[in-house]
């Protein structure tokens, strides 16, 4: 199997739920393959590190766009990706990340962790009264998904009735990530975007009617003061895009993380004993099964990468999950050791393009993983879950567990024998 018959595999459905085998057959190309004209697969942990950081990379501009995807303009998913913070280089990049960084800072992000525990706690609740009939629940759809959902709507001012509205939407939009993407299926990212953009233009007509404390009347009041600072399109395009990825990263990294420690009940047990480890095990989580695992860059000058010459114009598709498990960076990568020393992920990217929300979706899996194991000793897989068919963003369609609510402990402040939630 050559390099381009690795990466057809890797986009096939089977490559796209299971892709770390196809990450060593690649590997063994290099950190850094061609896979076509100007065209190349970079999975070295080093190399795509040095990529993201590299001003002469950047993302898919306009002129690009009009040469490869001429109709881009009619597409709402495109359209919508294209004029947020993910998809612009600077400065307009540096401009529109400028205005939402406030929102995200160390102080703001450690400020929220009651927020959290809270919410958390409240979910394990309802999980555990929901167990009571013996059946199996699932995780995906009663933790993973409303504890994120719930901090990025509080953050942008989202009525916590709105929030099961986004899981679809969100779902049907992040298809127009993927490397591949077929008509039908960028038709459903159509779909998705028109309902995400409908949604948030009502909330900032309600937002200039009746400003509150919160991330989207600040964005409404930097365009009505200054339409140059940001424009109608682009802030109702970051909107979207702050809500899909303040939810999406952090819900497949509870999902992913979750069946790891269950599947290692050793180093599951460790954490229930030591919350306080869960910073280092949360690194690890990222490095072994991340939520994100691959982007892609654009070169604008010649550039030598990994011992192979890129010219000017060149496509990198970087792995990140390959570069996670890269044997130079981290020995023994297949093995999951939340003690293993100097664990930075790739996960959440490097460069002008990190994450926005990084800290804030390790915030909240270092707050749910300790306490999941705390009080529910009983947790256990139903099977095994099922993966959604993505590649760029990692995770599970439906996780089932079974909770043995005789064992389930109530949240902390609940007197012992009282029912869960009761003061």
């Amino acid at each position: 199997m050559d390099a381009a018959e690795a990466l057809a595999l890797l986009m096939s459905p089977p490559g796209r739920i299971d892709p770390y085998p196809t990450y060593e057959r690649l590997r063994r190309y290099g950190p850094v393959v061609q896979a076509g004209p100007v065209f190349y697969v970079v999975t070295g942990y080093a190399e795509v590190d040095e990529i993201l950081r590299d001003a002469r990379f950047g993302v898919i501009d306009d002129v690009l766009r009009d040469q490869f995807l001429p109709a881009w303009r009619d597409s709402p998913a495109v359209a919508s990706i294209s004029r947020s913070m993910l998809r612009t280089n600077p400065p307009d990049h540096s401009r529109m990340r400028r205005l939402a960084a406030g929102a995200f800072t160390p102080r703001r992000i450690a400020a929220m962790r009651d927020v959290v525990v809270a919410q958390a706690d409240e979910l394990v609740d309802a999980m555990v009264e929901q167990a009571r009939d013996g059946e199996p629940v699932d995780f995906m759809a009663e933790f993973a998904y409303p504890l994120p959902v719930g901090v990025i709507c509080a953050l942008l001012g989202v009525p916590a009735a709105d929030r099961p509205l986004f899981r679809r939407w969100a779902a049907d939009l992040t298809g127009v990530l993927e490397p591949e993407i077929t008509t039908q299926e960028l038709a459903v990212a159509d779909r998705g975007a028109t309902e995400l953009r409908d949604y948030f233009a009502a909330l900032v007509r309600a937002r200039r009617a009746a400003p509150a404390d919160d991330l989207t009347t600040a964005l409404v009041g930097v365009h009505d003061a200054d339409g140059d600072r940001l424009s109608g399109e682009e802030l109702l395009a970051n909107l979207v895009v702050l809500l899909v990825a303040g939810f999406e990263t952090t819900t497949n990294l509870l999902g992913n993380g979750l069946v790891v420690l269950l599947d290692h009940p050793r180093a599951a047990g460790a954490l229930r004993d030591r919350p306080d480890f869960a910073p280092g095990y949360v690194e690890e989580l990222l490095r072994y099964d991340s939520p994100v695992q691959l982007t892609t860059r654009v070169s604008d000058a010649a550039v030598t990468c990994g011992g192979v010459d890129l010219p000017a114009g060149s496509w990198a598709l970087l792995l990140l999950g390959a570069a996670n498990r890269d044997p130079r960076r981290y020995p023994e990568p297949q093995r999951f050791d939340p003690w293993r020393p100097q664990v930075h992920p790739l996960s959440f990217g490097a460069g002008p393009h990190y994450c926005l929300g990084a800290g804030l979706a390790r915030l909240e899996a270092q707050v749910a993983f300790p306490l999941l194991l705390r009080r529910l000793p009983g947790l256990a897989l139903a099977g095994r879950p099922r993966h959604r068919t993505r590649l760029t963003l990692r995770g599970y369609e439906t996780l089932p567990v079974i909770i043995d609510t005789e064992s389930a402990a109530p949240h902390r402040g609940t007197p012992a024998g009282a029912a869960p939630g009761t003061p």
